[in-house]
């Protein structure tokens, strides 16, 4: 069996020939039929079970294999595993063997390509059958058809050999949202997995995202037993929602609700709801960031409760006042802290009084980029839960334009991502944020698929996408890790954004990314409302070079 470990864009329709996994599906054993994607860079994993064995046996007997077993070498010189695998092009190509290996004696392998030997290696001891483990080789290939054969050189045989992979394993995987969240669920039980904050319900409003594509069980269980060391029998919850963020989990209990119907969750997500009647609001009615936070207005905050919100209303027959405060919430939020560029602001304050406030605008210095992401993904997911004749709904429609405008004309042109500081690219320092870049292209992807702005605007989505592609990658534990992750961030000035400490794993990504992932791996652009037609890899979206916007914007930085 052969694996194709999917190149970004399969999902994109009139694309996903370029990564087409099902070319691969009716390969003959040890061998691939797909050529590399033009999209790529790709990588093809080869299964030790379906190669050429000689003197070595397909087992199943030590868990964690992949494909349908693994390979044991018989304890004697000679033994050999070969594969045919396809090169896209001629020069080096990254090898990686994942085997284990049990007692404490090395195990070595003769490494020949096309019948010449071009090295040795040795496969250390791994504590077992199932220490599954990873080596790496470079070697040179021709392009089309190569043979790969690993033969054992000691008595003792070689190590179990899962599969040989061809190209960048780490940084392909079959399904990247399932990756990501059982990766997540293996680095936290529930009872470990954070209090009740924001960060912890975007990841899991992302999860069930996944649960509702693939059906697993354990992704629901898990959101549920995170959410039952906060809701008690009777639907009572410990906080007093003084802030925009304590809401943002509210989602989860909605989630709960649907799944379940125990009304439990109803009762935790009417007490959200009821703070709402007497949360201070700024004079002309928004919402402030925090109780602490007088008078203030973040972009963070209308993705922390808006999206909740406008859910509620729908679920429980309170759409009449919920589609009203969450379209008024979002214009207000836009009037203060959208400027003519069209990007967002981080923070307004009515008062005039914090530090950070400019005396004549009040607003805030710097277009943070996570901030601006936050907007994006609320005002769209609220989009989508309002009726198409809401009052004030073309208005947040241009308000999207004009925001997407802007995301697309300060994209990063080199690596599709978008900085820290969106508008200062240029500026030493600067660094492309992941969370955010992947806000960006959802929500550049969701305005595009909802018709709020043109189809020449997905090329730059699909650079972001392929950009936050290349942050995200296998570790050396088998689990993924994506980088570059900005931290929790109050309002600062210049330098204060560009020093926020760069984390792994942080939820503020994970949960990005997982919403982005599940929009664009499977996003239908030929059918989605709005759309004019396929998409075809001619024109504008080309797999060498930026990808720019056709038209008059174009993904350039600032």
């Amino acid at each position: 069996m052969t694996r194709l470990l999917v190149a970004p864009l399969a999902g994109l329709a009139g694309l996903a020939a370029l990564a087409s996994a099902s070319a691969l599906a009716s390969a003959s054993a040890g061998t691939a039929t797909g050529a590399e994607s033009a999209a790529s860079p790709t990588t093809v994993v080869y299964e030790a079970e379906a190669a050429a064995l000689s003197h070595a046996v397909a087992e199943t007997a030590n868990a964690g294999f992949s494909g349908t077993g693994y390979v044991n070498y018989e304890d004697a010189v000679g033994g050999y595993i070969e594969w045919t695998v396809d090169a896209p092009r001629p020069g080096q190509h990254l090898l990686t063997f994942r085997f284990s290996a049990t007692g404490s004696d090395e195990r070595p392998l003769e490494i020949a390509v096309n019948g010449a030997v071009v090295t040795a290696l040795s496969f250390p001891p791994t504590g077992g059958g199932a220490g599954w483990q990873t080596l790496d080789l470079r070697v040179g290939l021709t392009a089309g058809r190569n043979t790969i054969r690993a033969t054992a050189t000691a008595p003792t045989g070689g190590p179990n050999v899962d599969w040989l992979a061809v190209g960048d394993w780490r940084r392909h995987v079959d399904d990247w949202s399932v990756a990501v969240v059982e990766s997540t669920m293996r680095r936290a039980t529930p009872a470990r997995f954070g209090g009740w904050g924001y960060t912890q319900g975007l990841y899991l409003y992302a999860q069930h995202l996944v649960y509702q594509r693939t059906g697993d069980p354990r992704y629901l269980a898990y959101i549920k037993e995170w959410a039952d060391r906060f809701v008690d029998t009777g639907g009572n919850i410990s906080n007093s929602f003084n802030n925009l963020d304590s809401m943002q989990s509210g989602n989860v209990l909605l989630i709960l609700y649907k799944e379940t119907g125990d009304v439990r969750y109803k009762t935790a997500a009417d007490k959200i709801r009821r703070r709402l009647n007497t949360y201070p609001r700024t004079a002309d009615g928004g919402f402030w960031h925090a109780t602490s936070r007088q008078h203030q207005l973040w972009s963070d905050g209308v993705f922390m409760v808006l999206p909740f919100l406008v859910r509620y209303g729908k679920l429980f027959g309170d759409s009449v006042y919920a589609n009203a405060e969450v379209t008024n919430q979002l214009l207000i939020y836009a009037q203060h802290l959208q400027v003519d560029s069209g990007l967002f602001i981080h923070a307004w304050d009515e008062s005039g009084q914090q530090p950070w406030s400019d005396p004549v605008t009040h607003r805030s210095p710097e277009h943070w980029c996570r901030a601006i992401g936050w907007y994006g993904m609320a005002s769209t997911q609220v989009l989508d839960e309002l009726p198409a004749d809401q009052d004030g709904r073309e208005e947040l429609i241009e308000v999207v334009r004009r925001l997407v405008v802007a995301m697309a004309r300060f994209q990063d042109p080199q690596t599709g991502r978008w900085f820290q500081v969106v508008d200062k690219g240029d500026v030493a320092g600067n660094w492309t944020e992941t969370s955010c870049s992947s806000m960006y292209t959802y929500t550049i992807a969701k305005a595009v698929q909802r018709g709020y702005v043109s189809r020449s605007f997905l090329p730059a989505a699909i650079h972001g996408y392929r950009g936050v592609l290349a942050k995200a990658a296998i570790g050396p534990d088998g689990l993924t890790d994506i980088v570059d992750i900005c931290i929790g961030t109050n309002v600062g000035d210049l330098a204060f954004y560009f020093a926020r400490p760069r984390a792994t794993n942080d939820l503020h990504g994970l949960g990005a990314f997982l919403i982005m992932n599940e929009l664009m791996a499977h996003l239908d652009a030929v059918t989605a409302p709005g759309a004019a037609g396929p998409v075809t890899a001619a024109g504008p979206v080309t797999a060498a070079g930026p990808v720019t916007a056709a038209g008059p914007v174009t993904a350039a930085g600032s």
